[in-house]
């Protein structure tokens, strides 16, 4: 019988697993889709020459996770390579602010809109070099984070840590005018809040937008060599090589528990796999509790709770097989592996109030990976692997274009989407669309076909925002791995700290189970009579 068994083969569930087996516990891991992988997987179905990832593309919190860097997948094959640069963001005037990982690139780009913002971004990197190890501490332990937190504000205290914590909750819109003269700082910060669901007015914003620009500057936005599924695969090796057990194609329908304890869970087919310790489920606490537990078992608050939880913005990709480099005209633009398309701060907030009020935008911020770019093993040389990304509303009302989109996503509406992010891509790189041989439009259904993790082409697992992080998620008083079901864990994104391909939440969820099975210290003998 396995020690535990965990569901999902995604990179949490991997995680996990590879953590518990670490500890020299049997591990099955049990995953619905033909191949593991969740979010991290790659494939030629666009072009048989060009390699594309299915979902997520770019790793920098991968390569800030102390999580992943324990694993040393190295030793399993992964490699990791970079563009010549992180990020750019070229504008309509011919300007392009440039994120490098070297730091004088950097500042000198942002120097060219005002003079005054390169010593701004110095700056910036000087707070975090100073507190940047402790956040990350902050960010991948369960909340309350005791011991990085202990030492965050004993490096700052009290003074400058209130300071940092007001820079962290401002948006990015008010972030970049405080820091920024000019344009460029102020678009590198928002449009990387953009990454997630954090519009420039947004709360958290101006701090997740800084959070990102500066683990780019410190470890660049790294892809692993050959495709996403290479860090699937090492994960994969790594657990295998530990005794680890994984079965694709095995869909589970039912933890089963006994006695107010999880102890097994039961596949589609009938089968049944017990757990003698600990069921793990890197799958959203929504479907969690709603598809997998039996409602008896579920405390009614919690099913009260779990109808608040909010999704975040649903998403539209397209993946383009290309038969030339990017003609940008910014030249900053040819060497950075992301280039965030939109024409400024302004525009990204037009785009962010469209999708607040179910509106699909006319005009998309698209997040664009040049793949070839940064891995020339992803295309013939001479080419590029190319994909965009822009987010619509997961419920829709309207249409901010002439089209009349309703979020059907059949191939109609998915063509006029990819139309859009084409047609922004084109103004800032006329012959672009010359340039392509293939194309893949995954709309939200899709995507949420390809990993059922993402509901409604949901791909952080729950909104960013301030009301659903920490102790808030996946419900108020959460934040941590255990459920109200002994012996179950959640492994999900749905689980503090969220989205993201870091590794956290599968491997708090694989500690506590741990902790819960370490052999309770010897008591001393009391002379007290005990109560009767």
């Amino acid at each position: 019988m396995p020690d535990a068994v965990v569901i999902g083969a995604g990179p949490n569930g991997l995680v996990a697993a590879n953590t518990l087996a670490d500890a020299g516990w049997r591990v099955v891991v049990l995953e619905a889709q033909d191949e593991p992988g969740g979010a991290v997987r790659s494939d030629r179905g666009v072009h048989p020459d060009y390699t594309h990832d299915l979902f997520s593309a770019f790793y920098p919190l991968a390569a800030a996770s102390p999580v992943m860097r324990d694993m040393r997948l190295e030793e399993q094959g992964l490699r990791w390579t970079h563009a010549p640069a992180v990020l750019a963001h070229p504008l309509p005037d011919g300007r392009c602010p440039v994120l490098s990982r070297d730091l004088e690139t950097t500042t000198a780009s942002l120097a060219a809109f005002a003079a005054p913002d390169g010593d701004a971004w110095e700056r910036l990197h000087r707070l975090w070099r100073r507190v940047g190890d402790d956040l990350i501490g902050c960010l991948f332990t369960p909340f309350p984070p005791v011991l990085p937190g202990l030492r965050l504000a004993a490096r700052t205290g009290p003074s400058d840590g209130l300071r940092l914590a007001r820079t962290m909750l401002l948006p990015a819109r008010r972030f970049g005018e405080e820091y920024f003269a000019g344009e460029g700082g102020r678009i590198l910060i928002a449009g990387n809040a953009l990454h997630a669901d954090l519009g420039p007015e947004s709360a958290l914003g101006g701090g997740f937008g800084w959070l990102m620009s500066m683990l780019g500057q410190a470890y660049g936005f790294p892809v692993p060599t050959g495709g996403a599924a290479a860090l699937t695969r090492a994960l994969v090796r790594r657990l295998q090589a530990r005794g680890g057990v994984l079965h694709c194609r095995r869909t589970v329908t039912r933890v089963v528990v006994r006695g107010g304890r999880a102890v097994a869970v039961r596949t589609e087919d009938g089968s049944e796999f017990p757990a003698r310790r600990a069921v793990l489920a890197d799958v959203p606490a929504p479907l969690l509790y709603g598809q997998l537990v039996a409602e008896e078992d579920v405390p009614p608050r919690l099913r009260a709770d779990l109808r608040h939880f909010q999704w975040d913005l649903s998403t539209v990709k397209v993946d383009w097989a290309l038969a030339r480099p990017i003609p940008w005209t910014a030249e900053g633009a040819h060497g950075a592996g992301t280039v965030h398309v939109a024409d400024g701060v302004d525009a990204l907030t037009r785009f962010a109030a469209q999708l607040a009020t179910g509106r699909v935008p006319d005009v998309p911020f698209t997040v664009l990976g040049q793949m070839t770019t940064a891995d020339a093993t992803r295309s013939p040389a001479g080419t590029e692997s190319a994909w965009g990304y822009t987010h619509v509303p997961q419920e829709i009302r309207g249409d901010a274009g002439d089209d009349g989109l309703r979020g059907r996503w059949d191939e109609r509406e998915k063509d006029i989407v990819a139309a859009r992010v084409e047609a922004g891509i084109e103004r800032l790189a006329p012959g672009f669309r010359a340039s392509v041989l293939a194309r893949r439009v995954l709309g939200p259904p899709d995507l949420e076909r390809l990993n059922a993790s993402l509901v409604g082409g949901a791909v952080n697992q729950g909104t960013t925002s301030l009301h659903q992080q920490l102790f808030f998620r996946p419900v108020p008083g959460t934040g941590r791995p255990g459920t109200p079901i002994r012996g179950l864990y959640l492994a999900s994104a749905t689980a503090h700290p969220g989205g993201g391909v870091h590794g956290a939440p599968g491997a708090n969820a694989a500690r506590a189970a741990l902790r819960s099975h370490r052999p309770a210290p010897t008591a001393r003998r009391s002379r007290s009579r005990p109560f009767r």
